[in-house]
C-alpha cells in the first residue's frame, strides 16, 4: 500500500510541474463577411477559479475587441481552431 501512496504522490507531482498548455486561442476579426480573416493575438489559459489569463504577442493595438476560441485537443495549431 505505501509504494501505490508513492506511485500517486509522484504522477500528482509531476502534473503539477508539466507546464499548462493554453486552453484558447485569442484572434481578431479584420474586414467584413466572407471575406473577413482573422489575425492571431496570442492565447489564453483558463483559470482554477474560472478567470482567464491572456497571453497577447508582440505588442498590438486592439481596437474593437477580441475573440477566444477553445482550442480542441489542446493543441496549439491554427489548423485546429475555428474561426
Amino acid at each position: 500500500m505505501t509504494n501505490q501512496l508513492n506511485v500517486n504522490q509522484d504522477q500528482q507531482a509531476a502534473e503539477e510541474t508539466k507546464p499548462r498548455m493554453p486552453t484558447m486561442v485569442v484572434k481578431q476579426r479584420i474586414g467584413r463577411g466572407k471575406t473577413a480573416t482573422y489575425e492571431r493575438l496570442g492565447v489564453a489559459w483558463e483559470n482554477e477559479d474560472g478567470s482567464l489569463y491572456v497571453k497577447l504577442h508582440g505588442t498590438q493595438i486592439i481596437g474593437g475587441g477580441f475573440n477566444l476560441y477553445p482550442i480542441k485537443g489542446n493543441e496549439e495549431s491554427e489548423d485546429q481552431v475555428e474561426a
